[in-house]
């Protein structure tokens, strides 16, 4: 029998650092509060079932410093459990309203009880802390964890100053360590943006391999002899694997994606957004707007939204239709692929993780069905990046260098510099600059100026964001995304500002400190230049 194929399945699971304790609701926490109860506990639950069946499954997951910070604030993580509390008593409000109604309060108890019971195994059995037990599950083998840069800066845009890279770089690794104690071999680029100039700081700080969007593998120089199916060596010697396109729109697909199917929740159509307001008001948000309450009954393809009713069986025979369907893709192509090819052929199946449950509801038990069915087949075998490059003869890699690619819009870096949001760049090329200066200006400060210093380099990290720029270019959330970016640069200026008329307000300092709290332990000699 011929070398089984392989299958890699990497998540990346990202956030934005997003933290108000100026005000006791601000609505965009609850993208931390959906992607919690969403997509992370049901993966890990899903690991739980998994490993205690002896499902030998395998996965690559991508935790983002923004993302690891906010899993361990306790501000965050207390207002988690109030709008967990929120949910719980509606659900019983709902399971009221829905008496007699059947399917619509079947749904409701259905929701109500995963609320309950995610509460109470993220306060029990996680004890709070679900990084402890992704960690776990490295360590077991069954996980392998990236690391990613320190505020998902797009990096290609930054590569004409060093000092910003290394920057996103250090802060990322000593985040990883303290979470982790241990260093990590995979990098995540951010939204795969690649740029060649990269390579030689994924050398300099010891990563072994990176992933791109298929065409940066295809369109390289040369172009990869063997497609997105094997792996390539740059010059310096790190490793490159291309995302598998037919794997990513097979599920992501806004036409045609698995997750689309007419069978599945449908994300939208939430009663938060029907019901009277008073009925909801633990859910309107400062300014009287509605927002979700987890409690969606429709599903996506109903024409006549007042009478069809979302059915967990009907989606869960999808599921296994899909998974089988996926499986099958998969081994095709990658049957087709080994014709012409004598090593062990790849397919890396790499996706946003948040598609796995906060958007697409039946994501996780998708995931589940796709180890449990996968692990039984003879020829196939589920791998981590990382297991599956130390299986390879790396003399068969082809040395290459990968063309400059992303994951956004058309595979370049339209999304992150058009007219909605090219004015920001110059003021964050300006701030860092002025940053590197005051990095070499004041090399060995102490007490409030280091204090100081080290708040500069956080907003400066923090303005380098990339969600903010993508968010105004998709016309979502603009103003907030405005605020946060403004603020940042705002901020820095003020600091910068401050040490060069010798006086700092201890007060504001200490107030800002408290808010932007992300990475704790910075230094802001992160941003001097290498000798």
């Amino acid at each position: 029998m011929s070398k089984p194929h392989v299958l890699s399945i990497v998540l990346h699971a990202h956030l934005p650092f997003v933290r108000h304790p100026e005000v006791p609701h601000a609505y965009e926490e609850r993208w931390f509060f959906e992607a919690l109860s969403e997509t992370y506990l049901p993966l890990l639950e899903m690991f739980d079932r998994l490993d205690r069946e002896h499902v030998p499954f395998r996965l690559g997951l991508c935790l983002s410093p923004t993302l690891c910070h906010m899993l361990k604030d306790e501000l965050l993580i207390q207002r988690y459990l109030e709008y967990t509390n929120k949910q719980i008593e509606f659900g019983l409000q709902e399971m009221e309203r829905t008496r007699g109604e059947g399917e619509l309060q079947n749904l409701a108890k259905r929701f109500y009880d995963t609320v309950v019971d995610r509460r109470i195994l993220f306060t029990e059995r996680y004890e709070g802390n679900i990084l402890k037990i992704c960690d776990y599950y490295q360590r077991k083998g069954r996980l392998e964890l990236l690391s990613t840069a320190a505020t998902h800066c797009f990096l290609p845009f930054y590569t004409a100053h060093p000092e910003a890279i290394q920057a996103q770089f250090e802060v990322a690794l000593t985040s990883y360590h303290r979470t982790f104690g241990r260093s990590p071999q995979g990098f995540w680029l951010p939204d795969l943006g690649w740029a060649p100039e990269l390579e030689r700081y994924l050398r300099a700080y010891n990563f072994a391999y990176t992933l791109v969007d298929t065409h940066g593998l295809i369109c390289g120089k040369p172009s990869a002899a063997k497609g997105s199916f094997y792996p390539i060596k740059t010059p310096l010697g790190i490793f490159v694997m291309a995302r598998d396109y037919y794997a990513y729109h097979d599920i992501a697909d806004k036409d045609h994606g698995f997750s689309y199917a007419g069978e599945y929740r449908d994300l939208y159509e939430d009663v938060g957004y029907e019901l009277p307001s008073e009925m909801v008001k633990s859910f309107l948000g400062s300014n009287g707007g509605r927002t979700q309450t987890g409690y969606k009954y429709r599903a996506l393809g109903c024409l006549d939204r007042k009478k069809q009713v979302y059915d967990p069986t009907k989606a869960s025979e999808k599921v296994k239709e899909q998974v089988r369907s996926f499986l099958d893709a998969r081994l095709a192509r990658l049957e087709e692929a080994s014709a012409y090819m004598t090593e062990t052929a790849i397919s890396l199946c790499a996706y946003k993780a948040d598609t796995f449950g906060r958007l697409w509801y039946e994501g996780p038990e998708f995931l589940e069905t796709l180890f449990r069915e996968g692990s039984a087949r003879e020829d196939m075998q589920f791998m981590t990046p990382a297991e599956y490059l130390y299986k390879q003869d790396v003399s068969h890699f082809q040395r290459m260098v990968p063309e400059f690619s992303s994951s956004g819009t058309n595979g370049y870096a339209e999304m992150w510099l058009d007219a909605s949001n090219d004015w920001i760049y110059r003021h964050t090329v300006r701030s860092l600059e002025r940053m590197i200066e005051l990095a070499e200006r004041f090399p060995n400060e102490s007490g409030i100026k280091e204090r100081a210093l080290n708040q500069a380099a956080r907003e400066i990290l923090l303005a380098q964001t990339s969600d903010w720029t993508k968010r105004l270019y998709k016309q979502e959330g603009v103003e907030y995304a405005h605020m946060q970016l403004e603020e940042a640069l705002r901020n820095f200026t003020t600091i910068y500002e401050a040490l060069g008329s010798n006086y700092i307000s201890t007060e504001w300092l200490t107030t800002l400190e408290r808010r932007h709290n992300i990475f704790p332990t910075i230094n802001y000699r992160v941003f001097r230049r290498k000798r």
